[in-house]
């Protein structure tokens, strides 16, 4: 992992001491709301419908265990407990004391975190693969790029104040496992012919009010130029994209106005102005980022052990667990292991500071000290030896951190949605756990096989509902709370990359949700034929049946 060097942490404690004086002005009078509020979103703190709720940043989902114990204390100390990991890779906590955020920074501080550029309209926390470096179909570690791209970003002058906040995730895997595809700007990692690392950039993605999968605007564009191309992105960005209209200010409005073509072309007269200047990347600067990501050192071992194989033989409960949260590693002898935060009766990507540091436990036992963070909202240990895994399982059990359901319905994605947050229409985290007690059987959900359920509690579309196979949305309807359901989505993992579902009709009450749901997941298994996915399904008999099923016996009375 990135390790700061002396001028990032002096650059984090200098941010520290100057938002303490705001804080401070701020509660003695000094600083109106108005005033302060631009400050505090500059930190990452919002005020939601009850308190404020303080957004960290976790750089493409890395942590090593220090950090995540120091978020476990920070939960324990300063929240109520638990702290909230969200789709950008994120930890959040809704319920914080505005006199304490100062020492929740000065925390985080202490061990190389922040909340900088989590908020406000600039570019955000940078995201990426959570198996990066280890996973069998990589091509190029995305992790070194992502951090060349975090220092880039943070605190640029030109970019302070876009049009509206900029979202970028890189992968460099034959699978997309970082959803590219519905970012601002996306980078895929490749290598040419001659064994050179280029990149192809995407512009224009984006979900919200209006979805739209993002297009390629450059291929074949050398490691060297990745930062000045990017540049004249956001210079194009940010000189044309509108700001008179919030709704209509997100760069996908402008690539879609002008079309990915033209917009491409103006990105690359703009370009000329920045190419082979002062941002273009260097052998010796990539090798001074390179060297915080080299492997660490894997014992030399087989790729199989006798007593694994025998747990595996032993416990069903082990081996489906392995089937769904155990990835296959690049090394011999080694897996990567997602615990899943998405247990029944616990809202979606929450965890409690004894399982925060119970893993961090783990992840210097197991796995070399570090940890990632999915946008799919789940914790990672990259580097087990498989003959550690039943071992690991075990201790996964007694913290509830064992449910064997990661790609399935029940690893649900959820914003926190109206409980907490001041925008949302509607709850989200009640649609969850009904869902979870609705489908608690888990032979049936595993039998089920590969399902995503994605659910936001607005349009802003947090939960990512737009590219779920299953996604539901949270609208008001004349005050009331009110549920949108669609089908067919997909994040980009597919061979036809990501696409936006289709809404099957009227919008339905929480209470009709669970019966909804079971309809729908009802007619994929009386209609799929050799074990399909629900994905294949859908796409061999349309949305129809589904609808027809849904609505059989329903008069809507919400349009």
């Amino acid at each position: 992992m990135y390790q700061y060097d002396q001028y990032d942490q002096t650059i984090v404690d200098e941010r520290v001491a100057q938002y303490s004086d705001q804080v401070r002005r701020r509660l003695s009078g000094e600083l109106s709301e108005e005033e302060f509020r631009p400050l505090r979103l500059q930190n990452g703190l919002y005020y939601q419908r009850h308190a404020y709720m303080h957004r960290i940043a976790i750089p493409y989902g890395n942590l090593r265990s220090d950090q995540l114990r120091m978020l476990g204390q920070i939960a324990r100390e300063h929240d109520r407990g638990y702290g909230h990991f969200s789709t950008r890779s994120n930890i959040q906590y809704n319920w914080i004391k505005l006199e304490e955020t100062p020492e929740i920074l000065r925390k985080l501080a202490s061990v190389q975190m922040h909340g900088i550029q989590t908020s406000g309209n600039c570019i955000r926390n940078i995201t990426a693969d959570q198996f990066a470096g280890v996973a069998p179909d990589e091509v190029v570690d995305p992790r070194p790029w992502a951090e060349i791209m975090r220092q880039w970003s943070t605190f640029h002058p030109e970019f302070a104040w876009l049009p509206r906040k900029f979202k970028i995730a890189v992968s460099g895997s034959k699978e997309d496992r970082a959803a590219v595809q519905i970012h601002d700007l996306g980078v895929y990692l490749e290598r040419n012919e001659q064994g050179e690392v280029v990149a192809s950039i995407l512009a224009g993605g984006g979900l919200g009010r209006t979805p739209i999968i993002g297009a390629i605007i450059k291929r074949d564009l050398p490691w060297q130029h990745l930062l000045t191309y990017c540049e004249a992105v956001l210079r194009v960005y940010n000189r044309y994209g509108r700001r008179d209209n919030l709704y209509k200010a997100r760069i996908k409005i402008l690539v879609k106005a002008l079309s990915p073509a033209k917009f491409a072309a103006q990105v690359e007269e703009e370009w000329q102005h920045l190419k082979d200047g002062p941002s273009t990347l260097t052998q010796e600067e990539l090798d001074r980022v390179s060297q915080h990501f080299v492997p660490p050192t894997y014992e030399k071992i087989a790729d199989t052990d006798a007593s694994y194989e025998k747990h595996l033989l032993d416990s069903r409960a082990f081996a489906r667990w392995v089937e769904r949260n155990v990835r296959p590693h690049r090394v011999p002898g080694y897996a990567s292991v997602t615990i899943s935060l998405k247990p029944r009766n616990i809202a979606p990507g929450d965890a409690t500071d004894a399982q925060m540091e119970a893993v961090a436990d783990w992840a210097d036992e197991y796995s070399f000290g570090q940890i990632r963070v999915s946008h799919e909202q789940n914790l990672i240990l990259a580097d087990v030896k498989k003959r550690d895994l039943y071992a690991l399982w075990e201790k996964a059990k007694a913290q509830g951190f064992a449910t064997a359901n990661i790609g399935l319905l029940t690893d649900i994605i959820a914003c926190p949605g109206g409980d907490f947050c001041s925008l949302a229409n509607a709850k989200s985290i009640p649609i969850a756990l009904a869902i979870q007690e609705r489908f608690d059987n888990l032979d049936f959900v595993y039998d089920l096989g590969d399902l995503s359920f994605n659910i936001s509690g607005c349009m802003n579309s947090c939960g990512h509902h737009h590219v779920g196979n299953i996604g539901v949305l949270g609208v008001d309807k004349d005050g009331s709370e009110w549920y949108q359901v669609s089908l067919g989505g997909e994040q980009g993992n597919g061979a036809n990359g990501a696409r936006l579902g289709r809404v099957i009709g009227p919008s339905f009450s929480a209470e009709e949700m669970p019966d909804v749901v079971q309809k729908v997941i009802d007619t994929f298994v009386e209609l799929r034929i050799d074990g399909e996915r629900f994905i294949d399904t859908y796409d061999r008999i349309g949305i129809a049946p589904f609808k027809e099923r849904v609505y059989a016996s329903r008069q809507p009375a919400h349009a």
